[in-house]
Protein backbone atom coordinates (compact mmCIF):
# COMPACT_ATOMS: atom_id res chain seq x y z
CA UNK A 1 0.00 0.00 0.00
CA UNK A 2 1.57 3.36 -0.79
CA UNK A 3 1.97 6.62 1.21
CA UNK A 4 -0.93 8.36 -1.01
CA UNK A 5 -3.73 5.50 -0.33
CA UNK A 6 -2.01 5.47 3.67
CA UNK A 7 -3.00 8.80 4.02
CA UNK A 8 -6.40 9.09 2.35
CA UNK A 9 -7.41 6.37 5.01
CA UNK A 10 -6.42 8.44 7.66
CA UNK A 11 -8.31 10.91 6.59
CA UNK A 12 -11.09 9.06 5.61
CA UNK A 13 -10.98 7.44 9.26
CA UNK A 14 -11.19 11.10 10.96
CA UNK A 15 -14.17 12.13 8.55
CA UNK A 16 -16.04 9.07 9.40
CA UNK A 17 -15.51 9.33 13.06
CA UNK A 18 -16.40 13.15 12.70
CA UNK A 19 -19.73 12.20 11.86
CA UNK A 20 -20.64 10.17 15.21
CA UNK A 21 -21.26 13.43 17.17
CA UNK A 22 -23.91 15.17 16.04
CA UNK A 23 -25.81 11.99 14.64
CA UNK A 24 -25.40 10.49 18.04
CA UNK A 25 -26.81 13.95 19.16
CA UNK A 26 -30.05 13.01 17.32
CA UNK A 27 -30.36 9.77 17.80
CA UNK A 28 -30.10 10.07 21.80
CA UNK A 29 -33.59 11.60 21.78
CA UNK A 30 -35.04 8.08 21.22
CA UNK A 31 -32.32 5.66 22.62
CA UNK A 32 -30.57 6.00 25.71
CA UNK A 33 -26.93 6.95 25.94
CA UNK A 34 -25.27 3.44 27.43
CA UNK A 35 -27.83 2.19 24.82
CA UNK A 36 -26.49 4.16 22.02
CA UNK A 37 -22.64 3.29 23.18
CA UNK A 38 -23.80 -0.90 23.32
CA UNK A 39 -24.75 -0.08 19.64
CA UNK A 40 -22.44 1.66 17.87
CA UNK A 41 -19.99 -1.09 19.38
CA UNK A 42 -22.27 -3.95 17.98
CA UNK A 43 -22.89 -1.69 14.87
CA UNK A 44 -18.80 -1.68 14.04
CA UNK A 45 -18.35 -5.81 15.56
CA UNK A 46 -21.37 -6.90 13.24
CA UNK A 47 -20.01 -5.01 9.91
CA UNK A 48 -16.23 -5.39 9.88
CA UNK A 49 -16.86 -9.08 10.86
CA UNK A 50 -18.97 -9.57 7.86
CA UNK A 51 -16.37 -7.94 5.62
CA UNK A 52 -13.95 -10.44 7.08
CA UNK A 53 -16.07 -13.00 5.43
CA UNK A 54 -14.97 -11.72 2.10
CA UNK A 55 -11.10 -10.66 3.00
CA UNK A 56 -8.34 -13.31 1.87
CA UNK A 57 -5.90 -11.47 3.93
CA UNK A 58 -6.65 -11.94 8.09
CA UNK A 59 -2.99 -10.89 9.74
CA UNK A 60 -1.40 -12.25 12.30
CA UNK A 61 -4.28 -13.91 14.92
CA UNK A 62 -3.67 -12.34 18.86
CA UNK A 63 -1.32 -14.52 21.47
CA UNK A 64 -2.20 -15.40 24.61
CA UNK A 65 0.68 -12.76 25.66
CA UNK A 66 -1.59 -9.58 24.33
CA UNK A 67 -4.42 -10.32 26.42
CA UNK A 68 -3.93 -8.31 29.20
CA UNK A 69 -3.55 -5.29 26.21
CA UNK A 70 -7.03 -6.90 24.70
CA UNK A 71 -8.67 -7.10 27.93
CA UNK A 72 -7.69 -3.27 28.93
CA UNK A 73 -8.78 -2.33 25.65
CA UNK A 74 -12.08 -3.76 25.54
CA UNK A 75 -12.47 -2.13 29.39
CA UNK A 76 -11.74 1.13 28.31
CA UNK A 77 -13.63 1.13 25.22
CA UNK A 78 -17.27 0.41 27.16
CA UNK A 79 -16.36 2.99 29.52
CA UNK A 80 -15.30 5.62 27.12
CA UNK A 81 -18.14 5.84 24.45
CA UNK A 82 -20.53 6.04 27.35
CA UNK A 83 -19.17 8.72 29.20
CA UNK A 84 -19.00 10.43 25.59
CA UNK A 85 -22.96 9.53 25.26
CA UNK A 86 -23.88 11.56 28.63
CA UNK A 87 -21.45 14.05 27.11
CA UNK A 88 -23.40 14.53 24.41
CA UNK A 89 -26.96 14.04 26.26
CA UNK A 90 -25.78 16.92 28.57
CA UNK A 91 -23.57 19.84 26.60
CA UNK A 92 -23.54 20.69 23.25
CA UNK A 93 -22.44 18.47 20.42
CA UNK A 94 -20.03 21.61 18.72
CA UNK A 95 -18.36 21.54 22.57
CA UNK A 96 -17.71 17.67 22.47
CA UNK A 97 -16.14 17.35 18.89
CA UNK A 98 -13.26 19.91 19.76
CA UNK A 99 -13.39 18.86 23.44
CA UNK A 100 -12.11 14.87 21.39
CA UNK A 101 -9.19 16.48 20.75
CA UNK A 102 -7.92 16.56 24.54
CA UNK A 103 -7.46 12.99 23.60
CA UNK A 104 -4.19 13.60 21.88
CA UNK A 105 -2.93 15.54 25.67
CA UNK A 106 -4.08 12.19 27.41
CA UNK A 107 -2.17 9.83 24.84
CA UNK A 108 0.30 11.78 24.70
CA UNK A 109 0.75 12.11 29.22
CA UNK A 110 -0.15 8.25 29.48
CA UNK A 111 2.80 7.33 27.02
CA UNK A 112 5.20 9.44 28.85
CA UNK A 113 4.37 8.51 32.20
CA UNK A 114 3.53 4.79 32.01
CA UNK A 115 5.29 4.23 28.99
CA UNK A 116 8.26 6.44 29.33
CA UNK A 117 8.33 7.87 26.09
CA UNK A 118 9.48 11.08 24.65
CA UNK A 119 7.94 13.74 24.21
CA UNK A 120 9.16 17.20 21.94
CA UNK A 121 8.93 20.94 23.04
CA UNK A 122 6.70 21.46 20.10
CA UNK A 123 4.15 18.47 21.50
CA UNK A 124 4.45 20.07 24.70
CA UNK A 125 3.32 23.21 23.12
CA UNK A 126 0.31 22.05 21.36
CA UNK A 127 -0.93 20.12 24.86
CA UNK A 128 -0.63 23.33 26.20
CA UNK A 129 -2.79 25.04 23.82
CA UNK A 130 -5.25 22.20 23.41
CA UNK A 131 -5.46 21.93 27.23
CA UNK A 132 -6.44 25.62 27.30
CA UNK A 133 -8.91 24.83 24.67
CA UNK A 134 -10.28 22.40 26.41
CA UNK A 135 -10.93 24.56 29.69
CA UNK A 136 -12.49 27.18 27.97
CA UNK A 137 -14.68 24.80 25.93
CA UNK A 138 -15.65 23.24 30.00
CA UNK A 139 -17.18 26.24 31.02
CA UNK A 140 -21.07 27.24 30.20
CA UNK A 141 -20.06 31.29 30.45
CA UNK A 142 -17.13 33.46 30.57
CA UNK A 143 -19.88 35.22 33.62
CA UNK A 144 -20.85 32.58 35.11
CA UNK A 145 -17.28 30.24 35.53
CA UNK A 146 -20.10 27.22 35.63
CA UNK A 147 -18.30 24.24 35.20
CA UNK A 148 -20.18 22.04 32.46
CA UNK A 149 -20.92 18.19 33.49
CA UNK A 150 -20.89 17.67 29.68
CA UNK A 151 -17.48 18.55 28.93
CA UNK A 152 -16.16 16.51 32.35
CA UNK A 153 -17.98 13.26 30.83
CA UNK A 154 -16.67 14.11 27.37
CA UNK A 155 -13.25 14.69 29.28
CA UNK A 156 -13.40 11.47 30.72
CA UNK A 157 -13.57 9.47 27.34
CA UNK A 158 -10.75 10.90 26.30
CA UNK A 159 -8.79 10.16 28.99
CA UNK A 160 -10.15 6.37 28.51
CA UNK A 161 -9.01 6.52 24.83
CA UNK A 162 -5.74 7.89 25.93
CA UNK A 163 -5.59 4.65 27.91
CA UNK A 164 -6.97 2.75 25.32
CA UNK A 165 -4.59 3.92 22.44
CA UNK A 166 -1.84 2.84 24.83
CA UNK A 167 -2.83 -0.77 24.94
CA UNK A 168 -4.06 -1.00 21.45
CA UNK A 169 -0.45 0.26 19.99
CA UNK A 170 1.19 -2.79 21.57
CA UNK A 171 -1.55 -5.40 19.61
CA UNK A 172 -1.54 -2.86 16.42
CA UNK A 173 0.56 -5.17 14.39
CA UNK A 174 -1.76 -8.36 14.47
CA UNK A 175 -5.17 -9.00 12.55
CA UNK A 176 -7.15 -5.37 12.12
CA UNK A 177 -9.88 -7.95 11.71
CA UNK A 178 -9.85 -9.52 14.57
CA UNK A 179 -8.78 -6.65 16.93
CA UNK A 180 -11.82 -4.37 15.71
CA UNK A 181 -14.47 -7.17 15.91
CA UNK A 182 -13.33 -8.05 19.30
CA UNK A 183 -13.91 -4.45 19.86
CA UNK A 184 -16.82 -4.17 18.33
CA UNK A 185 -18.86 -6.86 20.24
CA UNK A 186 -17.09 -6.79 23.82
CA UNK A 187 -17.69 -3.49 24.20
CA UNK A 188 -20.99 -3.65 23.04
CA UNK A 189 -22.16 -6.62 24.73
CA UNK A 190 -20.66 -4.99 27.57
CA UNK A 191 -22.25 -1.91 27.25
CA UNK A 192 -25.68 -3.62 26.65
CA UNK A 193 -25.71 -5.42 30.70
CA UNK A 194 -24.81 -2.40 32.01
CA UNK A 195 -27.65 -0.18 29.79
CA UNK A 196 -29.92 -3.22 30.99
CA UNK A 197 -29.10 -2.84 34.35
CA UNK A 198 -29.75 0.77 34.71
CA UNK A 199 -32.96 0.35 33.21
CA UNK A 200 -32.85 1.74 29.91
CA UNK A 201 -35.45 0.53 27.86
CA UNK A 202 -34.63 -1.01 24.39
CA UNK A 203 -35.33 1.53 21.14
CA UNK A 204 -37.80 1.22 18.59
CA UNK A 205 -36.18 -1.05 15.97
CA UNK A 206 -35.62 1.68 12.95
CA UNK A 207 -33.25 3.81 15.83
CA UNK A 208 -31.48 0.17 16.62
CA UNK A 209 -30.68 0.11 12.91
CA UNK A 210 -29.87 3.39 13.20
CA UNK A 211 -27.66 3.02 15.69
CA UNK A 212 -25.65 0.13 14.33
CA UNK A 213 -25.15 1.62 10.90
CA UNK A 214 -24.19 4.95 12.44
CA UNK A 215 -21.59 2.49 14.49
CA UNK A 216 -19.97 0.48 11.56
CA UNK A 217 -19.04 3.92 9.78
CA UNK A 218 -18.09 5.84 12.42
CA UNK A 219 -16.47 3.28 14.68
CA UNK A 220 -15.88 -0.13 12.94
CA UNK A 221 -14.47 1.27 9.51
CA UNK A 222 -12.79 4.23 10.86
CA UNK A 223 -10.73 1.74 13.54
CA UNK A 224 -10.57 -0.14 10.60
CA UNK A 225 -8.63 2.63 8.44
CA UNK A 226 -6.63 4.39 10.99
CA UNK A 227 -4.92 0.33 11.65
CA UNK A 228 -4.16 -0.17 8.55
CA UNK A 229 -3.13 3.27 7.80
CA UNK A 230 -0.80 3.58 10.67
CA UNK A 231 0.90 0.52 9.14
CA UNK A 232 2.08 2.48 6.45
CA UNK A 233 2.21 6.04 8.34
CA UNK A 234 3.02 5.05 12.06
CA UNK A 235 1.41 6.24 14.55
CA UNK A 236 2.31 9.90 14.99
CA UNK A 237 1.56 10.81 11.35
CA UNK A 238 -1.85 8.95 11.41
CA UNK A 239 -2.42 10.72 14.50
CA UNK A 240 -1.68 14.18 12.96
CA UNK A 241 -4.02 13.36 10.08
CA UNK A 242 -6.37 11.95 12.36
CA UNK A 243 -7.14 15.37 14.65
CA UNK A 244 -8.94 17.02 11.57
CA UNK A 245 -11.79 14.83 12.91
CA UNK A 246 -12.83 17.19 16.06
CA UNK A 247 -13.34 20.18 13.39
CA UNK A 248 -15.28 17.66 10.89
CA UNK A 249 -17.56 17.10 13.94
CA UNK A 250 -18.19 20.80 15.43
CA UNK A 251 -18.99 21.72 11.25
CA UNK A 252 -21.53 19.23 10.98
CA UNK A 253 -22.71 20.20 14.25
CA UNK A 254 -23.61 23.60 12.94
CA UNK A 255 -24.95 22.31 9.88
CA UNK A 256 -27.10 19.68 10.77
CA UNK A 257 -28.19 20.36 14.63
CA UNK A 258 -28.16 24.06 14.06
CA UNK A 259 -26.16 25.12 17.05
CA UNK A 260 -24.96 28.43 17.27
CA UNK A 261 -21.48 29.86 17.12
CA UNK A 262 -20.41 31.84 20.28
CA UNK A 263 -17.36 34.11 20.81
CA UNK A 264 -15.80 32.21 23.47
CA UNK A 265 -16.35 28.76 21.38
CA UNK A 266 -14.58 30.98 17.97
CA UNK A 267 -11.37 31.43 20.69
CA UNK A 268 -11.80 28.02 22.03
CA UNK A 269 -11.47 26.78 18.28
CA UNK A 270 -8.68 29.70 17.36
CA UNK A 271 -6.91 27.91 20.28
CA UNK A 272 -7.05 24.53 19.22
CA UNK A 273 -6.36 24.96 15.79
CA UNK A 274 -2.88 26.49 17.12
CA UNK A 275 -2.43 23.14 19.00
CA UNK A 276 -3.53 20.93 15.91
CA UNK A 277 -0.94 22.54 13.85
CA UNK A 278 1.94 22.49 16.19
CA UNK A 279 0.84 18.28 16.51
CA UNK A 280 1.09 18.18 12.58
CA UNK A 281 4.43 20.04 12.39
CA UNK A 282 5.99 17.69 14.92
CA UNK A 283 4.80 14.54 13.03
CA UNK A 284 7.00 15.98 10.30
CA UNK A 285 9.63 17.92 12.01
CA UNK A 286 11.87 16.12 14.48
CA UNK A 287 14.42 16.65 16.98
CA UNK A 288 17.01 14.05 17.30
CA UNK A 289 20.26 13.13 18.88
CA UNK A 290 22.51 11.15 16.34
CA UNK A 291 25.69 8.84 17.73
CA UNK A 292 28.10 8.57 14.34
CA UNK A 293 31.15 6.68 14.52
CA UNK A 294 34.43 7.45 12.21
CA UNK A 295 37.05 5.34 11.85
CA UNK A 296 40.38 7.10 10.59
CA UNK A 297 43.08 4.42 9.01
CA UNK A 298 47.44 6.29 9.05
CA UNK A 299 50.62 4.93 9.23
CA UNK A 300 53.23 6.02 10.92
CA UNK A 301 56.62 4.52 12.59
CA UNK A 302 55.99 2.04 9.59
CA UNK A 303 52.85 0.55 10.66
CA UNK A 304 49.39 1.30 10.03
CA UNK A 305 46.56 2.11 12.66
CA UNK A 306 43.21 2.44 12.88
CA UNK A 307 41.61 5.34 15.22
CA UNK A 308 37.65 5.51 15.84
CA UNK A 309 35.82 8.55 17.02
CA UNK A 310 32.15 9.09 18.24
CA UNK A 311 30.42 12.58 18.07
CA UNK A 312 26.83 12.91 18.85
CA UNK A 313 24.76 16.02 17.78
CA UNK A 314 21.28 17.30 17.97
CA UNK A 315 19.36 19.02 15.14
CA UNK A 316 15.96 19.50 13.84
CA UNK A 317 15.21 17.84 10.30
CA UNK A 318 12.37 17.47 8.36
CA UNK A 319 11.56 13.64 7.45
CA UNK A 320 10.72 13.11 4.36
CA UNK A 321 9.87 9.53 2.07
CA UNK A 322 11.80 6.88 3.66
CA UNK A 323 14.96 8.86 3.59
CA UNK A 324 16.92 12.10 5.23
CA UNK A 325 20.09 13.54 5.01
CA UNK A 326 22.68 14.91 7.02
CA UNK A 327 25.69 17.50 6.55
CA UNK A 328 28.94 17.41 8.56
CA UNK A 329 31.71 19.97 8.35
CA UNK A 330 35.17 19.47 8.27
CA UNK A 331 35.06 21.17 11.61
CA UNK A 332 32.90 19.20 13.28
CA UNK A 333 35.15 16.22 11.96
CA UNK A 334 38.36 17.72 13.22
CA UNK A 335 36.72 18.40 16.37
CA UNK A 336 36.39 15.18 17.16
CA UNK A 337 39.15 14.22 15.97
CA UNK A 338 40.86 16.51 18.43
CA UNK A 339 39.22 15.11 21.27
Amino acid sequence: MNKAKSVLYALLAAAFYAINVPLSKLLLSHVGPTTMASLLYLGAGIGIGLMSLFSRQRGEKLAKKDMPFVIGMIVLDIAAPIFLMLGISYGSSSNASLLGNFEIVATTLIALFIFKETVTKRLWGAIGLITISSILLSFEGAESFRFSLGSLFVLLATVCWGLENNCTRNISSKSTYEIVILKGICCGLGSLVIALSRGETIPELPYIAYALLLGFVAYGLSIFLYVRAQRVLGAAKTSAYYTIAPFIGAFLSFIILKEKLTGLYLLALSVMLAGTALVVIDTFIRNHIHVHQHTFVHTHDGSTHSHTITHTHNHDHLITEGTHGHHHSQQELEQALNS
